[in-house]
């Protein structure tokens, strides 16, 4: 080590930047001592590594779901990683919590305008480039969400690999952990809308088609494949439209049947559904 950079000056810069032993001797060593440079060395190294490792899979992480005080609005962030072994650091869980609070906070409508949000005094986007230099892995914050209703209830799946937010259209604690049941009831059973209205067109053609096509395959005659196929689509709408499903925790009630049991007019007036991979 040189004579003017001692082994407290690279304890200190690990504290500030919580980049590695020998990294921190190597940034004090290249900025002659100056921990600004220092810093701003860890920063570029960070935006190296992100680009050398841009091709790689970053299948891992963890998904936060946080919800304002007045459960008003919600956010889900994802954080990607490389390994498991990463997405289980306490570093890592930690600084996906700042971000979903940073964005809780001031409430993006887009993922680039949180990249852009300021985190201790730099952008968030430059906040991830410094963990990936810390870290030596692709790290990307890869998904955003945010949900806005009467009363919002969370609910993370599984240590962090999903979350899901559930919209209600009314606002009483009494009804909290019916919501969250139901953000459950998404994690498990993953419906593609909340009623059958919500299923794009696009969706109703497709298991239309494919209803037609498996009754051709059973020999069914042709002037009967549409209204095969229609009965077909109602089976996909009461199994894939979260307010038709059989409720997990009840299998004897469906989804809105469970809400009415609490109050005649409870639905859900949307949801959020954010995965690992």
């Amino acid at each position: 080590m040189s004579a003017n950079i001692t082994a407290a000056d690279v304890k200190k810069l690990r504290e500030m930047t919580g980049a590695g032993m020998m990294d921190c001797k190597k940034a004090l060593a290249e900025a002659d001592g100056d921990f600004e440079k220092a810093i701003e060395f860890l920063r570029k190294k960070g935006q190296k590594v992100s680009a050398k490792r841009a091709d790689r899979e970053a299948n891992e992480g963890v998904v936060i779901a946080e919800v304002s005080s007045d459960k008003k609005k919600g956010v889900i962030v994802k954080l990607s990683c490389e390994t498991d072994f990463v997405a289980k650091g306490e570093d890592f869980v930690n600084f996906a919590k700042g971000a979903a609070e940073l964005a809780l906070a001031h409430f993006p409508a887009t993922l680039d305008g949180l990249l852009r949000l300021d985190m201790n005094g730099l952008p968030l986007s430059e906040r991830v480039n410094e963990l990936v230099g810390k870290i030596n892995e692709k790290i990307e914050l890869a998904a955003y969400e945010t949900l806005e209703a009467a009363q919002v209830c969370p609910y993370i799946h599984m240590g962090n690999k999903a979350a899901v937010l559930v919209g209600l259209n009314k606002n009483n604690d009494d009804f909290y952990d019916a919501g969250r049941d139901v953000a459950m009831q998404v994690a498990a059973m993953h419906p593609v809308a909340v009623d059958k209205d919500g299923v794009d067109q696009a969706t109703i053609e497709k298991e239309i088609e494919i209803g037609k096509e498996q009754a051709r395959q059973e020999g069914k005659p042709e002037q009967i494949l549409e209204k095969i196929a229609q009965g077909k689509l109602q089976k996909f709408f009461k199994d894939s439209t979260l307010l038709n499903q059989q409720f997990v925790k009840d299998n004897k009630q469906t989804v809105r049947e469970y809400l009415h049991s609490f109050d005649k007019e409870l639905t859900v007036t949307d949801f959020k559904h954010v995965t690992l991979g």
